[in-house]
């Protein structure tokens, strides 16, 4: 996983030992923190390298 550069729902279920919709809600989540900033984000995706 230290070769992706975006982490999708998938990855974050593994990581953090959740199911899926809680690994879609988290993502949800850190966009919405990201955009807040100026960043541009990908639906369902999330930047590896924030985490």
């Amino acid at each position: 996983m230290q070769n992706k550069l975006f982490l999708k729902a998938a990855d974050i279920c593994e990581l953090l030992e959740v199911k899926q919709t809680s690994a879609y809600e988290i993502i949800g989540n850190l966009n919405k923190e990201l955009e807040e900033q100026g960043y541009l984000t990908l639906e369902e995706k999330f930047r590896q390298s924030i985490l």
